[in-house]
């Protein structure tokens, strides 16, 4: 890849892929609007390793509480401070784990096209803007019950159909059970920890499987610019979620849909 092909690939990663509008839809149309050719598996690790490191390091804080007390839960069998939360972000992880070891071939040889892609913008789009128009901007991501963390996790298994957004079918899903935006953001965020987590593991293996020669000083860039990205993307998208809403996000998945229908149909 050239350097503009790394800079763009990278930046449109670590900034999609917390906000609501589909981090994947964008790795997969980048290369098809462009007529650049795919940038490999290597680079899709590198990005996500970015995304990763981005909010390991922006949730450091209540990320330590987390292990901290989930450490205690273990060996006290209670639940105890932030483990509840922490137990909430595993289970709630399960759902899209076991879907997508099931799913992946398909996903991979039937669902990447840009008209799948455009109608999950649309659709899961205005999902999004009925549950935003309907938050009651109340309650926070510590009063999640069991069942409120299932219906998430199983939102979040949706995610695996490009153009979805697994931020943003699980900040759908918080939004419809009560929780505050900025609430459902933070647990998005969370939640998205183990799913890189996974995603990385997996890719891993492929690639180590098989012979994609790896370019590591592409691989570092890649890594460097896509956490600059999802840093800043996840500040300031806390920072003003509360005043702007998430109809702006909704405007643009509806937006980039309709360009793609007319492009691909």
């Amino acid at each position: 890849m050239d350097l503009l092909q790394i800079i763009i690939l990278a930046v449109v990663q670590g900034l999609t892929e917390f906000l609501p509008i589909s981090s994947s839809a964008h790795l997969i149309l980048v290369p098809v609007l462009t007529d650049w050719t795919d940038q490999g598996l290597s680079f899709d690790i590198a990005v996500h390793l970015g995304s990763l490191a981005a909010v390991l390091s922006y949730f450091r804080r209540e990320l330590l509480a987390m292990s901290r007390d989930w450490g205690r839960s273990l060996v006290e069998r209670r639940l105890v401070g932030e483990s509840r939360l922490a137990w909430g972000v595993l289970l709630g992880t399960i759902p899209v784990g076991l879907a997508g070891l099931a799913l992946r071939g398909m996903v991979a040889d039937h669902w990447r096209s840009p008209l799948v892609i455009a109608a999950s913008l649309i659709g899961f789009g205005l999902i999004l803007a009925w549950s935003d128009w309907k938050h009651q901007n109340g309650r926070d991501e510590h009063s999640l019950s069991w069942k409120d963390i299932a219906i998430i996790g199983g939102a979040q298994a949706l995610a695996l159909i490009p153009g979805t957004s697994r931020s943003g079918i699980t900040m759908t899903a918080a939004l419809f059970l009560g929780l505050s935006r900025e609430a459902a953001s933070r647990f998005s965020f969370l939640l998205s920890i183990p799913v890189i987590l996974l995603a990385i593991g997996l890719e891993t293996l492929t690639l180590v499987r098989g012979e994609e020669a790896v370019d590591w000083a592409s691989l570092a860039l890649g890594t460097l610019l896509a956490g600059i990205s999802a840093y800043l993307c996840i500040h300031y998208f806390l920072a003003f979620i509360r005043r702007i809403g998430m109809q702006p996000f909704v405007i643009y998945r509806v937006a980039l849909g309709l360009v793609l229908f007319y492009f691909f149909w």
